[in-house]
């Protein structure tokens, strides 16, 4: 049946091939025909022209070349003929006489082969064509030469993390830090263009863990396993609307080649220490893939806190100091397997299991007065845990037709479990323990996800997608409180909040786009979107709640156009929801510091949000700039809000709500100088406008409008050097300016480190040293908080200076005939993930 399909192609493809060339000739004149002479009356010969088409840059075969035969003397297309999937083609039955040829197919520049003789009765191998990559292909541009750090392609951004060599014995939220547009705080949480309503992909691939708290999941991926980082700031309508300020997807790095490889990565430091194995191995048609890292740190921090809070006519006031050690371990183990059907079809799949465990002990002193009593203190040790194992399953099939037609099915189910726990001892004036609380938080978050695509080209220089999804997600959070009885065991606490949170919501999407590439180089892609979300939702005992279904469509448009060879000029348009996650729908009430609580709200709404875009793109001599300016304006806004509890003299609470609207705009600048060819230096500007407003509570206790505007900027630099011998050095700063909440500001923070690296002679290992804040003890940030009824100081210490040694090392035997594969998979792009929101 193939056969039958790929010679009912070929010949089609011929038919085309003719077609195009005929109505080439007619516009373009150089190949015009003889005055009326058909082709059927062509001389016939028992000659033969043969070849083989090739990529220039991969020596790999080039399938379904359109190949034209034109007569020299007048350039006529007499005939033509199309390459096999090996790349082989004959044009049979030619005639004596001077020819050229004209080998040609998407993606790549026209190829002529000139000073073709053929004589009587012999035939012609022209042996291989190689065919040189256009710069310009069908839905991206790219910045041609040697691969930079940064590329710049029609809806996103490439940071080219395998330039990167300070990256081992870190993780992912270190290397996202020198990524154009990103910012990463303290505490890991990731914002795109100051937004942290954003949706973070692993190849392409959604992870439950990643939807419960995008900062823990960065910890668990190693930034030496890290190929590329892509940002999204304008998603097509093929990707989940969610993620209102934008995509970013991880690629790791994978093994095409034949054999068995193992790669060992080891890194020590006064913070952390991680150890890694990856090894693969791959035999004809079927390749294994097997990974597992684990990174373990330790680090103290130190924070006060100085707040006052008012209710009716009393003012409380609250003195807080604490110190705290932290220490953790984080592993990401997984399984890949893959298989070729045959040569247009491939099946793959793959398990991946995640850890992270977070133990933290602190110690807390507490000074409170009312009006102008004298203060009363307590003492508190807590201890805290933050626990996950998550576990990913996916099966991805996908079918090839011919180049760019395709059609694939992908499954993915993921589940992870939380418990986030602590243990409180409250102590005497003596030092001895007076009593003791606990808070249990048991979770999970599942999701099944069913997801079929297909794509076609139209002629050369369109190309058409649609495809549907369906997502299934259930998370479910029993939390209770006890407190230790007389005989010392614990028992419910009555006075605290105990409940259970069972949340269903079903997602239906449906998508189509279009890609279209003209001759005065544009390049359009259009399309739009629609999800309906089902939600059915109950806090146990306490009843459902009652949260509406709603549908939403959501277009998208990107245009950019080819100015020069090196210069790009692009536009966007796009609507993005954003759903809640978990940690903001959890209703489990932390109690661990008395006088600064956190809980969740079940009752959330999505937020809908309009994303403009306007860039700029070039190659100046030896300088890569690219400029970029944005807007974006969020109705219903999630959002991190304070109040007060009455119950709890001078408490603050802090749970998210839709505040409102949300708006910003701002200007993002990045270069890349090549100084000399073994030194390059590049950076980047972040300017960013906000502006927010919604509803709070007043002294009185009644609501009344709030808003908050404000400047922030921020930047990086870089500078790499490679040296003599395999050595490399490279240097790194990163400073984020102060950040505008709803309700206060919050003070900017700086990072920098410094690194070299020594390559074996073998090119198979190497061994470095990193040192990161390595000036002082750590990083210190503080926090401004004011609304009517409260006011907030507060400063944290992070002792994060760091010295590491790092190694890394790869055995086995390669080859470079493995088969070429073509993988899709599933991508939820729509979840709102832990971490700040403001």
């Amino acid at each position: 049946m193939d056969k039958v399909i790929l010679k009912s192609f070929k010949a089609l493809m011929l038919a085309v091939v003719l077609f195009l060339h005929a109505q080439m000739s007619q516009a373009q004149g150089p190949l015009a025909p003889a005055s009326g002479a058909p082709a059927s009356v062509t001389p016939k010969g028992n000659s033969k022209i043969s070849g083989f088409v090739s990529d220039s840059a991969t020596a790999k075969t080039v399938e379904f070349a359109s190949i034209a035969l034109v007569n020299a003397a007048d350039n006529k297309v007499i005939d033509g003929s199309v390459a096999d999937d090996k790349g082989k083609f004959e044009i049979t039955g030619v005639a004596p006489g001077k020819y050229k040829v004209l080998v040609s197919f998407i993606g790549f520049k026209d190829k002529t082969v000139n000073n073709i003789s053929v004589e009587k009765g012999k035939d012609v191998d022209l042996g291989k064509i190689q065919m040189a990559a256009n710069t310009k292909t069908l839905d991206e541009v790219t910045i041609t030469g040697e691969k930079s750090m940064v590329e710049e392609k029609v809806d996103r951004l490439v940071y080219n993390a395998e330039k990167d060599i300070t990256s081992k014995g870190g993780d992912a939220s270190d290397l996202l830090r020198k990524v154009p547009m990103l910012s990463v705080d303290l505490d890991g949480n990731v914002s795109l263009r100051g937004s942290s309503n954003i949706r973070v992909l692993v190849n392409n691939k959604p992870s439950t863990i990643i939807a419960s708290n995008v900062a823990d999941a960065l910890k668990q991926i190693p930034a030496d396993m890290i190929k590329s980082v892509e940002v999204i700031t304008s998603p097509s309508a093929k990707y989940d609307a969610e993620g209102s300020g934008g995509i970013i997807n991880i690629i790791t790095k994978k093994n095409n080649l034949q054999g068995l490889t193992l790669n060992v990565d080891s890194g020590v430091g006064n913070r952390g220490t991680n150890l890694g194995l990856n090894g693969s191995y791959r035999k004809g048609k079927m390749g294994f893939t097997l990974g597992g890292f684990g990174r373990a740190f330790y680090n103290k921090a130190t924070s006060e806190l100085n707040q006052e809070t008012k209710s009716g006519s009393d003012i409380f006031g609250t003195k807080q100091s604490s110190n705290a050690k932290d220490r953790g371990l984080f592993g990401h183990y997984s399984l890949g397997w893959d298989y070729d059907l045959g040569k247009n079809q491939a099946l793959s799949a793959g398990v991946r299991y995640g850890t992270r465990n977070f133990l933290q002990k602190q110690n807390l002193s507490i000074d409170q007065f009312t009006n102008l009593d004298p203060a009363t203190n307590s003492q508190r040790k807590v201890n805290r845990k933050d626990l996950s194992g998550t576990v990913d399953v996916n099966v991805d099939y996908v079918r090839t037709f011919k180049p760019q037609q395709e059609w694939s099915f992908s499954t993915l189910f993921s589940r992870t479990n939380l418990t986030n726990n602590f243990d409180t001892d409250i102590l005497n004036t003596g030092g001895s323990v007076a009593s003791k609380l606990k808070n249990v938080n048991q979770n999970y978050n599942t999701e099944f996800t069913l997801q079929t695509d297909y794509q076609t080209p139209i002629k050369k220089n369109q190309l058409l997608e649609f495809g549907a999804k369906g997502i299934f997600r259930k998370v479910n959070s029993d939390y209770k409180y006890l407190l230790a009885g007389e005989s010392g065991d614990f028992v419910i606490n009555p006075d605290n909040p105990s409940g259970a949170l069972n949340y269903n919501q079903n997602v239906a999407a449906g998508y189509v786009s279009y890609t279209l590439t003209t001759k005065n180089k544009y390049t359009f892609k259009a399309g739009t979107r629609y999800e309906y979300t089902g939600i059915n939702a109950d806090m146990g005992d306490k009843g459902a709640v009652n949260i509406p279904s709603y549908g939403n469509l959501v277009p998208s448009i990107n245009v950019s156009k080819s100015l020069t060879a090196s210069t790009t000029i692009k536009a966007a348009y796009n609507r993005r929801i954003q759903r809640p996650g978990i940690q903001q729908l959890n209703p489990n009430v932390n109690l661990a510091n008395p006088q600064s609580i956190s809980t969740g709200n079940p009752l959330l709404n999505p937020e809908l949000t309009d994303n403009f875009e306007l860039a700029l793109s070039t190659n100046v001599k030896k300088t890569y700039l690219n400029v970029s300016v944005f807007t974006r304006s969020t109705n219903n806004s999630i959002t991190q809000i304070r109040t007060t509890v009455d119950t709890l003299a001078g408490a603050i609470v802090t749970t998210f709500e839709n505040i409102g609207k949300q708006s910003a705009y701002g200007m993002n600048v990045f270069a890349n100088v090549y100084l000399t060819s073994k030194w390059t230096v590049n950076g980047s500007i972040d300017l960013l406008q906000s502006h927010m407003e919604g509803q709070t509570t007043n002294a009185d206790g009644l609501s009344e409008s709030v808003s908050n505007s404000g400047f922030n900027y921020g930047g990086r630099l870089m500078s790499q050097i490679s040296l003599k011998n395999g050595w490399g050095l490279q240097a790194f700063g990163f400073y984020r300016g102060r950040e505008v909440q709803l309700q206060g500001t919050r003070t900017g923070f700086y990072m920098y480190s410094l690194g070299f690296k020594k390559d074996f002679a073998n090119k198979k290992g190497s061994i470095g040293f990193g040192a990161e804040n390595f000036l002082t003890k750590g990083v210190k940030f503080t926090s401004d908080l004011k609304s009517p009824i409260l006011a907030q100081s507060s400063q944290t210490q992070l002792y994060n200076r760091n010295f590491k040694i790092t190694f890394s090392y790869s055995i086995g035997k390669m080859s470079f005939d493995a088969p070429k594969r073509k993988t899709r998979s599933v991508s939820n792009s729509d979840v709102k993930g832990g971490g700040d929101s403001n």
